[in-house]
């Protein structure tokens, strides 16, 4: 049995490594030899999934990952199907969704994949994430719902200290936690778990596939937990910013807004989707107010474009009952 890749039954290869590349040629050498390392001690296949990217990286691949599992998608699928279509290959134990731009630590998957088998109720776990400075980035969050995002988006949330936040950092990121999700950037998921839920929903592009999937995990009894054992540094949205169909800053927006109106409407229900777009443009009209304030038209322009975007996000997703995408 080759270590890095594995080709025998599902009960000897400890985990299935899945990394979605988009244009993100520059994060593959650095991202995977962080891999290689980590994966030595371990039984592994490793699938890298390229969607339709237009730079050097399917040349990078062939010529010096050919040892991994290369899918030469012709088009651009989105980040939840792109490793949805590798499910029926994988053999280990854990699935492991590594994004090209989160750089692990050397024991970082013997860690958490002791940590999972030490508690057989653990269907995802996530890890600490912090950025290129060393900074903490949010790692263990809480659920959103259109309320809680209108009070952290317009500052309100001081004067309702009791509605629980989609992320807290006022608390000892060194303990292990349960929390209501995870990034994606590290997702560690039992297997038996997709098994009995699945994976993501394929009605999500990019971003919130996560956030649902955790929901689904723990409406089936699965435990989704913050485990603070071994640090990422997560660079964050390389390849949203490699979309060319907009600036780097706006398509990022518009993938997030139609993402966030598709989960809405899914847990919620269509009041649920409309009570996001009115309380998105409440928010954006607050922030207009307060540059107003300051004597000053600079942003203003920016803020009702991103009120323009949610806006035809909904009518083009017919109120979050499917995806433009």
């Amino acid at each position: 049995m080759m270590r890095g890749q594995n080709h025998e039954g599902q009960g000897g290869c400890d985990v299935s490594v899945i990394l979605v590349n988009y244009n993100t040629v520059d994060l593959l050498t650095p991202c995977l030899e962080r891999l290689s390392v980590a994966l030595e001690p371990l039984h592994a296949q490793v699938f890298i999934v390229d969607n339709a990217s237009r730079d050097d990286s399917i040349q990078i691949l062939r010529d010096r990952y050919s040892h991994y599992e290369i899918i030469e998608n012709t088009r651009n699928v989105g980040f939840g199907r792109a490793n949805n279509q590798v499910l029926d290959r994988v053999l280990g134990r854990y699935v492991l969704l590594l994004n090209l731009d989160a750089y692990i630590e050397p024991e970082a998957i013997v860690k958490t994949i002791a940590y999972m088998d030490e508690h057989p109720r653990c269907g995802v776990l996530g890890v600490r994430l912090v950025t290129e400075s060393g900074d903490l980035q949010p790692s263990c969050r809480y659920f959103p719902t259109p309320w809680n995002l209108f009070l952290q988006r317009t500052g309100l949330c001081r004067w309702f200290p009791r509605v629980q936040l989609v992320d807290d950092m006022d608390w000892d990121h060194a303990a292990t936690r349960s929390c209501d999700w995870v990034p994606g950037c590290y997702y560690l998921v039992r297997k038996t778990a997709i098994d009995a839920v699945g994976l993501f929903d394929p009605r999500y592009f990019l971003y919130s596939e996560e956030v649902d999937h955790c929901r689904t995990m723990k409406k089936a009894g699965w435990d989704v937990t913050y485990f603070p054992g071994t640090t990422v540094m997560h660079i964050g949205g390389e390849s949203a910013k490699s979309e060319s169909t907009l600036s780097g800053g706006r398509q990022i927006a518009a993938l997030q807004i139609e993402s966030e109106i598709l989960y809405f409407r899914k847990h919620y229900g269509w009041f649920g989707a409309f009570a996001g777009l009115v309380l998105t443009a409440l928010a954006d009209l607050w922030s207009v107010l307060r540059v107003l304030r300051r004597g000053t038209w600079h942003g203003v322009g920016t803020v009702l474009r991103g009120t323009g975007t949610a806006i035809r996000a909904f009518i083009r997703t017919s109120g979050g009952r499917h995806p433009v995408r």
